[in-house]
């Protein structure tokens, strides 16, 4: 009976059965790492200076962001969470993106303005060739960008804009939302591209709400009667019913996971009562 209970030990209800013997493979090993010593070299990492690189970490959700990157961040959250009106919907659904805007930032970078330092240089080169008694040139004055809200606003409601540039991250966006619609009523071009910031460059400013072209070279004419004819059934002769269009609710991870929850319960229950 002693040498029952040694050779067979109980298990599971129905599956008494011996228990098999280890078998002893350390010395076989040890022998094999003995004649095969040169394939196991330790190489540690060393990460002090000059040594192993660290393993790069994405430490992205351990920083505490400066406040106004957190309002950015909060404000763009909002807009797809709300439902927007299409006033506000056009600067979110309709901004070019960077391969359509690229061919419009190239022609506006021929037309940047002048520094202060070169309006300076202009003016004195022009007074110097008044007082030697030249006649004054009024093709002289150079053809550049236009900025600023209420500079442009003048020139879209006299009609001499030829083309309206407005940037779709304008805050807070009430001081630019109407634009659009005067440009419409007064039958000027206009195209949301993004980044106020990109905008901002072209002018020597930190950022531009909106820039216009006024006057344009003749070699540059057929750019920009192509970059109209491009973007204006996009924009200017957009129907009506594509304009009053609301912005579209983008939810969340936890409401979309809560939402699929509740429709899953609803189709089991329609299973079961069938």
């Amino acid at each position: 009976m002693w040498f029952y209970a040694l050779t067979y030990q109980a298990g599971p209800k129905g599956a008494d059965k011996p228990k098999k013997a280890a078998v002893d493979t350390s010395a076989e090993d040890k022998k094999f790492k003995s004649e095969h010593k040169h394939l196991f070299v330790k190489r540690p990492k060393s990460f002090h200076i000059g040594g192993d690189l660290r393993k790069v970490k994405d430490l992205g959700r351990f920083v505490r962001w400066p406040r106004y990157i957190r309002l950015q961040r909060q404000r763009a959250v909002l807009k797809r969470r709300l439902k927007n009106p299409p006033a506000i919907n056009q600067f979110i659904a309709r901004a070019l993106n960077a391969q359509q805007s690229n061919v419009i930032f190239s022609l506006l970078k021929k037309y940047e303005p002048e520094t202060s330092k070169q309006k300076k240089e202009r003016i004195l080169a022009r007074m110097a060739a008044l007082e030697s008694g030249a006649k004054e040139d009024p093709t002289a004055k150079p053809k550049i960008l236009k900025f600023g809200l209420n500079h442009i606003t003048h020139l879209v409601e006299k009609a001499k804009a030829k083309l309206v540039v407005i940037a779709h991250d304008v805050d807070p966006i009430e001081i630019i939302c109407w634009l659009p619609a005067l440009c419409r009523a007064m039958n000027v071009p206009y195209v949301i591209v993004k980044g106020k910031a990109r905008l901002g460059q072209l002018v020597h400013q930190k950022t531009a709400s909106v820039v216009a072209l006024t006057d344009i070279r003749k070699e540059d004419q057929a750019t920009l009667d192509q970059i109209i004819t491009n973007f204006r059934p996009q924009f200017n002769d957009l129907p009506t019913s594509e304009r009053r269009k609301w912005g579209p609710i983008v939810l969340g991870v936890k409401s979309v996971a809560k939402l699929e929850k509740i429709r899953r319960a609803k189709a089991k229950e329609v299973k079961f009562s069938q």
